[in-house]
Order: structure tokens, then sequence, then C-alpha cells
């Protein structure tokens, strides 16, 4: 007996039981094999654009994958620092190994949490609610609430050139009987595929015909709660196809599962593979690769860049056609797999299921890619499973407060018809919704959910006063001209004049920083490193923030218009045919969300809106709701 089960150990799942349990749940981790916990089964690094973003809303959330890639990282950078802070990224490489070490002590050592290896075979439901899950040894879970975290394990099939079979990522098994219990349950399952390049014995790399990328220094953490100084220990080496690779792909794409048809899952647009780029992109002569480390011990090195399903012997001869890769030894041969997964319209925002209470659903089931998309999906359908439990307000995180509430907001109101990957574009608040403020935007409602611990609460909280301290010193505090002012200005290339320029105006001007200012105004040095960070982007982005504060309060209005689950769209005569299929269909929880729902047009919203008010269904939520759920 459990509250609730969580089916899966992935990024998803690991999220997702770490949540129920450390909300005072009774929770069971069922995973297909416990060594494939929180396992890289692609690229062996945590962050990057948009994904970055997601990591530190997991953190403040209360979440592990900060704190595992911070005890675990390899190298680490600052992407997109040419750009502003809102497209600033943190991405670190993992010992693969470790990482998942190190996720797997944190879930065997969380109070109210058991872990075990098993597979599960169907959901039982009774009354549209779920009762238990059973196991394919014929054991019946009862449980309140199930999450349903499975990857790419439905039915997962590998394929290399000609060759395919059942299975699952790096040699593990596949769960081959779950997705009957779904299409029973009257989930209309679809194929997804992902893919994975070669990996390469370090020994049979020649460095010196690539170009060494080392990590930033000093090394910024992903988690808010780590204090410790970390080391970059390895580099990562770029190096490039050329025409005899692109030659050599060409030639062989008559033998490429990806056009002979063997694979029908459809394929992720922003990570293809090797030979869809060379097709996709004929008019350029070469690729971007990266050579990645995948441990401190592991003499594999991942080859980022270069994800294929191609035949072996075409592998071997593609690879050895790369600058430094000419002598290579391929340890584990690049693939393709194919899974089962639903339509993501199928949830609601909270990610429990439209058709049965009580079950969520998290990461690739959902129709996502990438690890970053899977863990925040986690967290927040394993929140939402322990409040169901408990009978609870259910969390919804909009678009406006999070990019996990754009994720979760795109998938339930779009859907996808393709692996999703999160990017900072989808953002349209993206100024607001900055990694550097997670903690600021989601730690009080991860406090208030009994995740995150008082000693987090008051360190976000002595953050964002400080800021709020520095923001206000940096306008009381002006240069007057001086022989030192006009030789700061000079050496920071920028005009001199007779005026008296207060540190807010200078911070606000093109390339001058804290640290610049901190010069001529050494107090700035007495503050902690994240809130002078903080403070340095909410006064030199002041006027913009104060816009899209004022967007978000607008949006807002239509956020916290709320729909009730059984408005009889059907009967709406003054809505069109169209409209009132998909709405009935998907039942948005705002005007918001029916707004952004494809086929769902501005007139269908103006016709709604009078619906509601005419039939006193409108209603829109507190303040603290608004706020928070």
């Amino acid at each position: 007996m459990a509250d609730i089960v969580v089916i899966g150990g992935g990024h998803a799942g690991c999220e997702a039981a770490l949540a129920g349990a450390r909300m005072g749940l009774d929770t069971l981790l069922l995973t297909l094999n416990l060594d494939g916990v929180a396992l890289m089964a692609c690229n062996p690094a945590i962050g990057g654009s948009a994904k970055g973003h997601l990591v530190r809303e997991v953190d403040a959330l209360g979440g592990e994958m900060g704190l595992a890639i911070d005890d675990t990282m390899l190298q680490s950078r600052m992407l997109n620092m040419s750009k502003g802070p809102a497209v600033h990224a943190l991405r670190a490489q993992a010992d693969k190994q470790e990482y998942q070490n190190r996720m797997r002590t944190a879930l065997l050592s969380q109070d109210h949490l058991t872990v075990r290896q098993g597979e599960a075979v169907s959901i039982e439901t009774e009354n549209g609610h779920v009762t238990g899950v059973t196991t394919l040894t014929g054991q019946r879970i009862p449980c309140s609430a199930v999450v349903l975290c499975s990857g790419v394990y439905l039915r997962g099939r590998i394929i290399i050139g000609e060759a395919s079979w059942d299975g699952g990522p790096q040699g593990l098994m596949n769960a081959s009987r779950l997705s009957a219990s779904l299409e029973e349950l009257g989930f209309a399952l679809r194929r997804f595929k992902t893919g994975t390049p070669a990996r390469i014995d370090v020994r049979s790399i020649d460095f010196d015909e690539m170009t060494r990328q080392d990590g930033d220094e000093p090394v910024e953490p992903f988690s808010f709660l780590t204090d410790k100084e970390l080391q970059n220990t390895h580099s990562c080496y770029l190096t490039w196809t050329n025409e005899e690779t692109h030659r050599i792909i060409r030639e062989n794409l008559s033998r490429a599962p990806m056009y002979t048809g063997s694979i029908t899952g459809i394929g992720p647009r922003y990570c293809p593979s090797i030979e869809t780029k060379i097709v996709r992109f004929a008019e350029k002569n070469r690729h971007q690769i990266f050579m990645e480390p995948e441990g401190r011990v592991s003499r594999e090195w991942y080859v980022q860049g270069m994800s294929t399903s191609l035949p072996e012997d075409v592998q071997w001869k593609m690879y050895r056609s790369i600058d430094g890769l000419h002598h290579c030894e391929i340890i584990r041969l690049g693939y393709a797999i194919e899974y089962d997964c639903i339509d993501s319209r199928e949830l609601r925002p909270t990610l429990e299921t439209l058709r049965v209470q009580g079950l969520f659903m998290a990461g690739q089931i959902n129709g996502t890619s990438g690890y970053e998309e899977a863990a925040g999906q986690g967290i927040l359908a394993g929140i939402n499973a322990a409040l169901s439990v408990m009978g609870r307000p259910p969390l919804v995180l909009t678009r406006d407060m999070s990019y996990i509430g754009v994720l979760t907001d795109d998938l339930t109101t779009k859907g996808t018809d393709e692996p999703y990957r999160m990017m900072t574009s989808r953002a349209e608040h993206r100024l607001f919704l900055r990694q550097d403020n997670a903690d600021i935007r989601l730690t009080r409602i991860s406090y208030e959910l009994g995740l995150a611990s008082r000693e987090r609460m008051e360190r976000t909280e002595e953050k964002a006063a400080k800021a709020a301290e520095i923001c206000r010193n940096l306008k009381k505090k002006h240069f007057p001209v001086s022989e030192g002012r006009d030789q700061w200005l000079t050496r920071h290339g920028q005009p001199i004049s007779e005026n008296s320029y207060s540190a807010s105006e200078l911070v606000k001007r093109p390339g001058i920083t804290l640290k610049d200012i901190a010069e001529i105004y050494p107090d700035l040095n007495a503050y902690d490193r994240r809130a002078v960070e903080l403070a340095e982007v909410e006064e030199k982005y002041e006027g913009y923030l104060e816009k899209e504060q004022s967007a978000i309060r607008k949006a807002r209005v239509m956020e916290t218009a709320l729909l009730p689950e059984d408005l009889p769209y059907e009967s709406i005569e003054a809505l069109r045919l169209e409209a009132r299929q998909k709405l009935e269909a998907q039942k948005p929880r705002s005007l918001a969300a029916a707004s952004r729902i494809p086929g769902v047009s501005p007139a269908d919203i103006a016709v709604l809106m009078v619906y509601l008010k005419k039939n006193g269904f409108y209603q829109q939520t507190g303040e603290k709701e608004e706020e928070h759920v």
C-alpha cells in the first residue's frame, strides 16, 4: 500500500518521487532496473539554453537535480553571455555514473520513499479514479495516485541500420505491457523517436586536431543552496564534419532507417540526427561536433552533434572521416529509439489526466525531450499528486510564473506533434523569468508546500532584501565631477561631462557592471555575489522590467478568469463548431488558456466571456491564488 506510486526512475520519476515523499506522503518508486535510475542515456550534461532555467526552477521548488549536478560536474560554462540576461544559461558536463549514484543515494535515504525494481503492467481504476498498480509478477499495489514517468521505455524499439529489436536505452529492457493498459483506459498512443551518437574510446581520440573548450572560472553552481567552491576538472573539444563525412552519409541514405521507412516515429526538430542535418541543410559544408567526457574514470566520450541510426559499417567510416577521430574506436554505436507517448492535450495544467482522476504523467510520455524538461514536469506532477491525495487545491504554474509554466501550458493547450524542447523564445515574459531569480519567484511556493526548508526560505528572503537594498543605494549614491570619477569614465570608455551621475544611471549604460562601479563605490564589495547579480539585472533593466510587469498584470486578468470544468461548450451556439469541439475536448482552466488553443479565435473568446457573465459562471482567483495556485 502506498499513497503515491511513481512508475519510472528517470529524471521525471526521481523528482516526482522525492516531491511526494518530502511532502509527507508514503511514496513508492517502481523502476524497471535500479541500474537505470537517473540514467543519462543521451548527452552527459545538465542545463543549456532555456534548460538551465528549468533546472534552477526545479531547485527553487525543492528538487534535487541542481544539487546533484553541482556534486558531480566535470566542467561548467555559462552560455549566451554576449546576449542579455534573459537568455544566459548554465550548462555543466556531468560524470554520468556519479550523477546516477548521487541521485540514487538521495532516493534511498529519503524518508517516506521506497524504491523497488519491477515492471508495472497495468493501472487499476474504479469509477474513473486510480486505485492501484499491478506488476508483471502479479503484485497489486493499492494507491491513491499514480505518476507515470515512463521515458522512452514504453514499447521501446532500438534501430541501427537494418537491425532493430525491442529494448530500452543502453542495453536496458523496455516496458512492453503497460501501453495496452493505457489504451484500455482510452488513451490514443503515438510513436515518437529520439536518438544518440556513438561513444568513442578516449585513447583513440587525437585532441591535437581539435579546438579545446575550457569551462568558466569561477564556476557558477546550479543550486541556490550550493556554497562550496566548484572546480572544472575536464575540457571539451570542438571539431567539424567535412565534405568526406557528408559524402559517406549521402551515399548511404538508402540504408538510413530515417529514409527507408523502418522508423515511423516522429523525431525531434531541434536535435536532429546527423543524416537529417545533411539532408535538411544541404548547402552547409560542415557541422559543429563537440567531444564531451562521460566521467572521471570512464573511457567513453560523447560525440555531441552526431546522433545517428545509420548501419554499423557506415558509422565507422563516418566517424573516422572527422579530424581528431581518424583512428577512433567506437565503444557503443549510435542508435535511434522509438517509443509510445500520449497526446499532451489529454492533461490538465497540473499534469493530471483528463480521463482518469489521480493519474499524472510527466516527461517523455507527454511528448517532451530532455532531462530538464522531464525534471520540471516530474516535480510539478509529484507535488500535485501529493496535493490530490491530501485533498488540497492543486498547484498551477502559469506562463508568467516560470518556464515550467510555459512548458506545461504549451503541452496542455497547444499540444506537440514532435518531441518538445524548451527554448527561451517560447517564453513571452523571459526578461522576468530569468535563471538568476528563480528562487525569488518560486521558493515561497515550495516553502508553503512543505518542500523548501526554513533555511532555504530565509536565504531567499535575505537575497531579495539585500538586492533591494543595493538598488536603493545605487539610486542614492552620486558621483560629482572629480578627477577620480573622470579617470574611471575614461577607463571604461564612457564620455566625460560636467554632470553628476548616480550609480544607478551608470549601471544602466551598456558594458558597465556593478563590478566596474565597485571600483569607485567599494561598499558594493560587502554584499553577497548572488544579491549583487540580481540587483544588477533589476537596476540595469528597470524600465524594461516595469513594462514586463505591466504586461503580466494585464495578462493575469485572463489567466485568473477560471472556467468551470462542466461548462457546456457544445450548447453555446454562438461559438464556432471547431471552437466548441476543441474547448470540450481540452477543458481549459482559464480564458487565457482557452485563447491559446489552436482553432479558438479571439471572436470565440469574446463570445465565451459574454456567456460566462450572462450565466454567472465568471469567476476569478483571489490574490494569493493568482500568485501561487
